[in-house]
């Protein structure tokens, strides 16, 4: 499983999307853009991403550009990993 799908089934399973989720792509956005996505879904993303992937997203890490896409989000999470 790539990082790309390990995301999308945080996403998927945080924000019951059920088989939408399965649509998503690296260019599709995400805050703003799928309803569930508000700032409750934002912190059970990211505890689920902390989870998943064993690392801590500091408070000084989050913006609204790290949301923006799939792509955006997978991207900051093979950062974190290569810390």
């Amino acid at each position: 499983m790539t990082q790309i799908d390990r995301v999308r089934r945080i996403l998927k399973d945080a924000l019951q999307l059920g088989p939408r989720a399965d649509t998503l792509q690296a260019g599709s956005p995400l805050l703003g853009a799928i309803p569930e996505f508000d700032s409750m879904a934002v912190v059970t993303v990211l505890t689920m991403i902390e989870e998943e992937f064993g690392f801590t997203i500091n408070d000084d890490e989050m913006s609204g550009e790290l949301f923006e896409t799939l792509g955006s989000l997978t991207t900051f999470i093979e950062a974190k990993l290569q810390e």
